[in-house]
């Protein structure tokens, strides 16, 4: 039996731009209707088509097309820690772009993985392991057990105590 003109076959759901299904979890994995995407170059197109609205609301805009997101943690992951010839720590992000490290917007949530504010402020970066490693070698021991760190001559205190990135 063929579903009425103009409905969803049974099972299935119309996708909005305001409701698109898809989903960017706390964990960077991107899913569909609650089906994980899985194919590479899928993945690389959404994390480089992610943007934020005006309103806070993110998007993935890919050529004239658009749709709402639902991003459940952070919305970009930081791949590589960067020192500039400047003495600078640089990001490079998820979605291809490379910024300035704010180190003061350093966070250590509860599983021990770094984030920091990135896109003026407005949204947040997870670090991949790798770039939580390339971080971490930039780091060193403070005054009172605190973190600073070290780029050429530049020494910038952070957020984050010692005690915290120690394993329990």
């Amino acid at each position: 039996m063929q579903p009425p003109t103009g409905q969803p076959p049974p099972g299935k759901r119309w996708h909005t731009r305001e409701d698109s299904g898809i989903r960017l979890d706390a964990s960077m994995r991107w899913w569909h209707d609650d089906e994980p995407i899985l194919h590479p170059k899928v993945i690389e197109l959404f994390n480089a088509s992610l943007v934020q609205d005006e309103a806070g609301r993110y998007q993935l805009r890919i050529g004239n097309d658009w749709c709402f997101v639902q991003v459940d943690g952070a919305a970009y992951e930081v791949r590589t820690v960067d020192v500039t010839p400047d003495e600078r720590v640089s990001v490079r992000l998820s979605d291809r772009t490379a910024e300035a490290l704010d180190p003061a917007t350093l966070h250590l949530d509860p599983e021990g993985v770094l984030s920091c504010r990135v896109k003026q402020g407005q949204a947040r970066a997870r670090f991949s392991r790798d770039a939580q490693y390339q971080l971490g070698q930039l780091l060193e021991e403070g005054e009172g057990g605190t973190l600073v760190l070290c780029a050429g001559q530049r020494k910038v205190p952070v957020p984050v105590a010692l005690d915290a990135l120690a394993p329990s």
